[in-house]
């Protein structure tokens, strides 16, 4: 028996994922973690009303979503004061920004991004074809002038960069991305995500334009709205930008119980400021845990807190190691400099609790650790 070969393209990729799930590293244990602190979900979990909605809709499930999720891209339009045109619905920010690369991304297209910032992005442009040039953080904060002046040197048609960013946490203000907006190569298509925009300081955004065509904006449910299960993102952009998706996207991808949790999250914005207000309050925790231990919390506008551990990757690597033997899950940036870091989930008082009893332990297997390898 024979099979087709795959295409020269596909073979030349690694089976590989961005991300190893939280789930996979706990069949690997034979244990269940004891804090969930490494994937950016909301642990203060989604809106009564959203679950209510879901729960209804639930019975529907023997129906198909609205292909076109209209009365959530009604809704999302009614408040950000745009267009429905202007609004695209897909399978969280993940899938939109496969469709995205797939539009515009052929074999050696030239596409720009920052080295360590949000890799699934990457994965998608090698899956298609392009060449990803990355340029390095500035500060810990993804640098605006050097994805332009790559941008223009490489010709590329697609620079990406999150604000506020993961996986460090820093953000910029509105004008700074309006004058990187305003200063786009001719022909290269900004993509600015803005998946943990909802948790940032006011005056984080540039204002909404939906006549630009060289900028489209993402947002998710998946932070903020605590929807991480559902897959519910969308994007803002131009009309005939937008309308681009309906050439590739899966019509029927949307389900409809995640349709229905969107639109009664989108319409509940007492729990929004209630997540907003206990992550505020998780991000004090966890810098208070890192300070105990003498390390550095950096400034942060996401449901997460990066720490700086103070010496280089392979240190916090062990660190990292440790807490995840003591049944803690977190993540870490993967290039140097920021690599230095361990990522820190903002989770519930007790999940927070379990990660300050494991910390110090962690930090002090790691020490034990290098000391070893150095003596």
């Amino acid at each position: 028996m024979t099979k087709p070969q795959l295409t020269p393209l596909a073979q030349s990729l690694p089976a590989s994922v961005p991300f190893v799930g939280p789930e996979a590293q706990e069949r690997q244990r034979g244990l269940p973690f004891v804090a969930r602190l490494g994937a950016n979900e909301s642990a203060f979990g989604p809106s009564p009303k959203a679950i209510a909605a879901m729960q209804q809709a639930a019975s529907e499930a023997w129906m198909y979503g609205d292909p076109e999720s209209h009365d959530l891209r009604a809704a999302l339009a009614t408040h950000h004061g745009i267009d429905p045109k202007a609004i695209m619905v897909g399978e969280g920010i993940d899938g939109l920004l496969g469709l995205l690369v797939r539009l515009y991304i052929g074999q050696g297209d030239a596409v720009v991004t920052s080295a360590g910032a949000y890799p699934t992005f990457n994965y998608h442009v090698a899956g298609f074809g392009g060449i990803l040039h990355a340029v390095p953080f500035k500060g810990d904060h993804e640098d605006p002038d050097a994805l332009i002046a790559e941008a223009t040197e490489t010709q590329a048609k697609l620079i990406y960069i999150a604000n506020p960013d993961n996986p460090m946490g820093s953000w910029h203000t509105g004008d700074v991305m309006q004058d990187m907006i305003d200063r786009l190569p001719e022909g290269c298509l900004l993509i600015l995500d803005e998946a943990y925009l909802d948790l940032a300081p006011a005056g984080t955004a540039p204002a909404l334009d939906t006549t630009a065509e060289n900028v489209i904006r993402m947002r998710t449910f998946s932070k903020a709205h605590g929807l991480a299960g559902a897959r519910v993102g969308y994007a803002i952009g131009a009309p005939e930008v937008i309308n681009g998706f309906n050439k590739v996207r899966n019509h029927f991808g949307m389900s409809r119980i995640g349709q229905a949790g969107a639109l009664a999250a989108i319409q509940d914005a007492a729990w929004l400021v209630h997540v907003q207000d206990a992550v505020r309050a998780a991000r004090d925790q966890i810098a208070e845990i890192a300070a105990r231990n003498g390390l550095t919390a950096l400034p942060s506008a996401t449901n997460f807190v990066t720490i700086d551990c103070g010496q280089d990757g392979a240190f916090a690597r062990a660190v990292l190691g440790a807490l995840v033997d003591q049944g803690i899950f977190v993540r870490m940036p993967f290039v140097a400099p920021q690599d230095r870091c361990i990522r820190v989930s903002c989770g519930t008082p007790e999940q927070l609790d379990a990660f300050a009893a494991a910390l110090p332990l962690a930090l002090a297997k790691a020490q034990d650790s290098k000391h070893e390898k150095l003596g």
